[in-house]
């Protein structure tokens, strides 16, 4: 009788290996998949995880007896006991929708300190509630909503805004959909079925998104796969066969897989670049520790710093000043805004300019129709240029103001270079204003004082 000879065990996370990712972290190589582990709460009766309270609430929503409901029921348990009475499945949706805008849960510990890794800038989250979103903009943004946010779904693909290099912002990726009240979210493992089938479509695949994940190391945190899907998963990740030779890998750390024998049989037989580390908290908790331990040897520029520049949020906040600007002046609108946050000012314009379209015109509308203050930033750029968006926005801007008083101040045009005010190709009344030199984006002390004052008297009641 032969005798078989017993398989290595998966690598483990040493101190080398701990070291290569945090290396890999800051040449922003690894992408974090987050998954449903990492969303334990504080509830009315302690600390839960979120999956499990949002399961007892749907049951109770949707009249469920739970009495005949396995031990430990999960949203899948509900939705199909649900479905088997005859249920409409669009009432799921719309059920839980209710549930999460209900609730009032602060992001856990966990997400908070994988929002704090700031070499972290695409996140992909397998679940549907908003909370890693919420750390993110609590962490890095001062609770202003300035992550961007996108949601896959089998009947509207949507891929990354753009490629990864040219993201302005961090981003949260919804692999499985975001909760809304259309069955575009998953809730239920048919929902999984679905939505895997449709990923791995020709024609419905985010290709930006998979490119990512392909030429990318993993770190699948927290996830609630099942055997079988763990393995789709990665296969489905890294779009071709686990045993092929390939330069990057990734780590499954989570409360389960180490138990799972035949998955991890499978992982030492076919995919060698496979890490597994039991506890999806205590994994963010030591990543955070180390990269923070790192971090601390180099330059750090703190977030309150008056030079960093924090992107403007999705929405203009109440009380804005809206800034008009073509987008080859990006850089010097960046460090004017950074100093007007510094003062305390709100701003906003429009960063990415990706959309387009009615929706987007009437955005910029009703955002200047609301601002407090306009400022158009002209340029050797806006002299050169005939045509732009930016003139359309100061026409905007000219329609309000003929409303107001002849010596109401709204219009309050800057100038970044040495283009001359008299013969600027700007509107006559903008002509007619005082111009203020904000070389490269710059403002004097001057400028921001009496912007702070305006708005003050502004906003007094």
């Amino acid at each position: 009788m032969s005798s078989v000879t017993p398989l290595a065990p998966l690598p483990r996370l040493d101190d080398d290996a701990w070291e290569d990712l945090v290396n890999y972290i800051e040449e922003r190589r690894v992408v974090p998949i987050v998954g449903p582990e990492l969303l334990r709460v504080e509830t009315e009766s302690g600390p839960r995880p979120l999956y499990d309270w949002m399961a007892e609430r749907l049951a109770a929503k949707l009249g469920v007896d739970t009495t005949r409901l396995p031990e430990g029921y999960t949203l899948n348990d509900v939705v199909c006991w649900f479905l088997s009475t005859h249920g409409r499945r669009e009432d799921t949706y719309t059920r839980m929708r209710s549930i999460l805008r209900e609730a009032t849960f602060a992001p856990p510990l966990a997400l908070r300190q994988l929002a704090q890794i700031t070499d972290f800038d695409l996140f992909v989250s397998t679940t549907f509630d908003p909370l890693l979103e919420q750390a993110i903009n609590a962490e890095r943004f001062g609770g202003a909503q300035s992550t961007d946010v996108v949601a896959y779904a089998p009947n509207r693909v949507a891929d990354l805004p753009a490629e990864r290099e040219q993201l302005q912002r961090p981003v949260v990726y919804h692999m499985f959909g975001r909760c809304s009240a259309s069955p575009t979210y998953v809730i239920s493992d048919e929902d999984t079925l679905e939505f895997v089938c449709a990923l791995q479509s020709e024609h419905l695949t985010p290709e930006k998104l998979f490119h990512e994940l392909e030429h990318n190391h993993l770190l699948i945190i927290g996830s609630n796969f099942s055997n079988w899907l763990a393995r789709m998963f990665l296969r489905m990740a890294k779009r071709r066969r686990l045993s092929d030779p390939r330069d990057v890998g990734e780590v499954l750390a989570d409360d389960h897989s180490e138990r799972d024998l035949r998955l991890m049989k499978f992982l030492q037989q076919v995919s060698v670049r496979t890490r597994v580390f039991g506890g999806a908290e205590q994994f963010v908790s030591e990543l955070h520790r180390r990269w923070s331990l790192r971090r601390k040897g180099g330059e750090v520029v703190p977030l309150g710093s008056a030079k960093r520049f924090l992107p403007p949020e999705r929405d203009m906040p109440d009380h804005a000043v809206f800034i008009s600007y073509a987008r080859e002046d990006l850089a010097a609108v960046q460090r004017l805004k950074a100093s007007l946050d510094a003062a305390g000012i709100r701003t906003w314009f429009d960063l990415e300019r990706l959309e387009g379209g009615d929706d987007y015109d009437r955005k910029i509308q009703r955002n200047i129709a609301r601002c407090s203050y306009f400022i158009p930033v002209v340029s050797a750029t806006t002299e050169r240029r005939l045509e732009g968006y930016f003139r359309r926005e100061w026409s905007y801007a000219l329609d309000r103001a003929r409303n107001m008083a002849d010596d109401a101040i709204f219009i309050l045009p800057v100038c970044i270079d040495a283009t001359d005010q008299a013969g600027a190709r700007v509107p006559d009344r903008f002509r007619a204003l005082h111009f203020t030199r904000v070389p490269g984006g710059e403002p004097a002390a001057g400028f921001v004082e009496r912007l702070k004052e305006l708005l003050a008297v502004r906003e007094a009641p």
